[in-house]
């Protein structure tokens, strides 16, 4: 582990809104914890970085790397018709990738997911149903960390 790995401290509002999943070899896997959208969030275990071009050139393409399977595998586990894939970071200046299975039966179809809608927090079973799929959808690099 680095030393930038070792000073990491993931974002209180994040922490708030989320439910840590586990760990990329280099980023936390989130959901965020509003039931209406398949809605994950890699955040690069480096500490002080708020924009890609912070990250090392290999960071940068292990996280294009995580954030590539992650989308790939949400389209296909949550029969997605677009996946929305993006880093803003106006709220939450720390860099994390949020990563949206759309559908067209969603409540915020075709709009954005912020702000369309109040969250509607996940149940302790369907956070525990979602922690399964993962399990079963993302296999090799994640390593599951219990909550």
């Amino acid at each position: 582990m680095d030393e930038l790995e070792l000073e990491f401290v993931l974002d209180s509002r994040l922490a708030n809104d989320c439910i840590v999943l586990g760990d990329f070899p280099l980023c936390r896997l989130l959901l965020m914890n509003d039931a209406q959208y398949p809605w994950f969030i890699l955040v690069p275990r480096r500490a002080g970085a708020t924009e890609i071009y912070h990250l090392s050139k290999e960071d940068r393409q292990q996280l294009m790397d995580e954030s590539a399977e992650l989308a790939e595998l949400m389209a296909d586990s949550f029969a997605a018709k677009k996946m929305n894939i993006g880093a803003l970071g106006n709220i939450v200046s720390q860099l994390h990738i949020h990563h949206v299975a759309r559908q067209e039966s969603d409540p915020a179809w075709p709009g954005p997911v912020w702000g369309a809608h109040p969250p509607v927090a996940y149940t302790q079973e369907q956070v525990e149903a979602i922690r399964k799929k993962v399990a079963t959808m993302l296999t090799g690099d994640l390593q599951l960390i219990q909550a």
